[in-house]
């Protein structure tokens, strides 16, 4: 007989390899980041449906039951399931998803019907993005209202204390937000893990109850409560919604985790245990009509209602943290882009670039969640509101998908057709009957979205403006080279390096123009700067530089362009070091170079460059730009700034 233990084993057969370790982690850290919007969502979607003060009410009937469990199940598997998890997440910008990574791609593959369809398209999903911090606004009033209301069903008698410490808890949430969540991300994961579990072992209990509700999983069900009675149905899609919040998270977060991390998240926990929680709420309502009142709170056993309302406080907590995040984010991409100035942006972790601080975003929340709480005062009273800025969202990423599949894949016509007619009829079908509900709420996040939409595309327009007009102003680059070559624009040159930033290789800055005109001076060595965003997520550092010598090579005078990616802050000292020192005309010295700025200030002229309202509006909001210094990382002792005006 052989020897078995003769036989040599690799000594880590049954251990996991690291690789395994890294996707557990990135698994984990998702659940912990991506999920919390889409994963609170059963604390509020059957309450809401079945709401009796819903100005178009619906019967609670075991037929009704069925239906509404069955709509949201399919609900959630047309919408989520395949419109993000396997449709949307292929469309990405280098690993990065979102309705801002869909323009991107927009522009640069371009749309089979021209450039004015581009810019349309490109327009609707500014405004999508626009909708976007309406959600943002509106989630974590709704979130935390919605984990706070369980006191009720612990104790009626705290009712009175919901919305004091709902604000409470929102006050501090914005106050460490400074802090970044690095510190506390780690414990996001098993929070949430915990949440699923839990959720998904109550939803068992009441399967088990009543394992009729089953049936609820048939699409039968669903088509027959849409079209058997439609009336009642098409208003209660208003709340079923609510039960695919956050599936725009899935998509924008992806470069942080990745989409095989996603998936696995969501289809070995999250949708398994959402579903497991709807179907067991379905079959307490099936058993007492009056449970519609709080049926997640309710189907948890009574001596565990206070630990669920701490863990749902906490799940919810997390839900406001990643969409707060991803305001920062879509704020950030959408200042890259032009479409809002340069904002302040703090990077709150060394490892995970996604984790930003934008101040004044973070107080404009502040202020707008804490309205909306005290003013709404409920979470089924501001659900009317949270639909539609969901429903349009997705609407518009659904939209922008499958051109972007026709123009970059060649996808043929007749598929894209097909999967187009199926996903918006459904989308729109959300859309129209969330729009019944403009007078009870759901005008907030269109009027939210209109005005952060109109802000961006007045800046995007000013900006342009602005730019042509001081292009006037500078002159051409090289013709001014040119001119200090041959000595018509006479300029003692004197030792040191000075670094100019400017707009572009086209025109000469101000500051430099201004110091040659004035001062007759120049320095030895001249560097003059312009900061490329490029409609990408990041640059590797051996693309990051660009230099053109402007004619003459021994006249000191270079123009480098430094190119970063959208989601990077620009970092221009540490851009500069990147130089190749036989390259630059002479030795720069970097650790003493001066840096110069061109303020402009800006003025309302009488040219119909814009109508008189966007032209206040533009220089309003030109008031928020991040100081030029900070933003690019310049030395603040070493850094001039001139000034100058222009009329818009």
């Amino acid at each position: 007989m052989a020897d078995r233990s003769a036989v040599p084993r690799p000594p880590d057969a049954h251990r996991p390899s690291a690789q395994d370790t890294a996707r557990l982690a990135l698994v984990i850290g998702a659940l912990g980041v991506v999920f919390g919007d889409i994963g609170t969502s059963p604390i509020y979607t059957l309450q809401t449906v079945f709401n009796p003060s819903d100005p178009h009410p619906v019967p609670v009937t075991p037929g009704n039951v069925y239906g509404v469990v069955s709509l949201v199940f399919w609900s959630v598997v047309i919408i989520v399931l395949v419109t993000y998890v396997l449709l949307a997440m292929r469309a990405d910008n280098q690993g990065e998803g979102g309705i801002m990574a869909l323009i991107t791609l927009l522009r640069r593959a371009g749309s089979p019907r021209g450039r004015r369809t581009t810019a349309v398209l490109a327009a609707l999903g500014i405004f999508g993005a626009s909708l976007f911090f309406g959600d943002s606004m509106i989630t974590p009033a709704i979130s935390v209202l919605s984990a706070m209301e369980g006191l009720k069903v612990v104790e009626p008698s705290l009712e009175n204390a919901v919305v004091p410490g709902t604000a409470a808890i929102i006050v501090v949430l914005f106050l460490v937000q400074r802090k970044g969540s690095a510190a506390v991300g780690r414990l996001f994961g098993p929070v949430m893990i915990a949440w699923f579990l839990a959720i998904g072992a109550c939803g068992v209990s009441g399967i088990a109850d009543h394992p009729q509700i089953l049936r609820a999983l048939s699409p039968s069900y669903a088509l027959s409560f849409l079209f058997g009675h439609f009336g009642t149905a098409f208003f209660a899609l208003a709340a079923i919604v609510l039960a695919v919040t956050g599936a725009e998270a899935l998509y924008a977060d992806m470069g942080h985790f990745g989409r095989p991390a996603i998936t696995r998240g969501w289809l070995f926990l999250v949708f398994p245990a959402c579903v497991l929680s709807y179907l067991g709420q379905g079959a307490l309502i099936l058993d007492d009509p009056k449970n519609i009142s709080s049926p997640f709170f309710l189907l948890v056993p009574g001596w565990g209602r206070i630990a669920m309302v701490v863990l749902a406080t906490a799940a919810t907590v997390i839900a406001s943290q990643a969409v707060i995040t991803g305001a920062y984010s879509v704020a950030s991409q959408a200042a890259q882009l032009g479409y809002l100035p340069r904002l302040r942006i703090a990077y709150t972790s060394e490892s995970t670039m996604g984790q930003i601080y934008v101040p004044w975003i973070n107080w404009l929340l502040t202020v707008s969640v804490l309205t909306l709480v005290f003013a709404f005062r409920s979470s089924t009273a501001l659900a009317f509101a949270f639909g539609m800025a969901v429903t349009g969202t997705i609407t518009i990423t659904t939209l922008l998908f499958f051109y972007v599949a026709r123009a970059r894949s060649g996808t043929p016509v007749w598929l894209v057709a097909i999967g187009a007619t199926v996903l918006l009829s459904v989308d729109l079908l959300f859309v129209a009957a969330n729009a019944t509900k403009l007078v009870h709420g759901a005008w907030l996040p269109l009027l939210i979205g209109l005005t952060a939409f109109t802000i961006m595309t007045t800046w995007q327009r000013g900006r342009d403006i602005v730019t042509t007009e001081r292009a006037r102003h500078e002159g051409p680059l090289r013709e001014f080279v040119d001119q200090l070559h041959s000595g018509q624009a006479p300029a003692l040159r004197v030792p040191g390096t000075t670094v100019f930033l400017n707009r572009g290789e086209q025109t000469a800055p101000l500051a430099m123009r201004a110091n040659v005109e004035h001062n007759h001076v120049r320095h030895g060595q001249v560097v003059i700067l312009s900061i490329e965003t490029e409609p990408v997520p990041r640059i590797p550092a051996d693309q990051r530089i660009l230099l053109d010598h402007l004619g003459p090579t021994e006249d000191g005078i270079i123009h480098v362009t430094a190119r970063f990616g959208y989601m990077e802050t620009p970092d221009v000292p540490a851009a500069l070091t990147l130089l190749d020192p036989t390259q630059t005309e002479g030795q720069l010295q970097l650790d003493q170079a001066s840096y110069f700025l061109s303020k402009i200030e800006l003025r309302r002229g009488k040219a119909p460059t814009m109508a008189p309202w966007r032209k206040r509006l533009f220089i309003a909001t030109s008031y928020i730009t991040a100081d030029a210094a900070e933003y690019f990382g310049l030395p603040r002792d070493r850094t001039v700034i001139m000034g100058s005006h222009i009329e818009v």
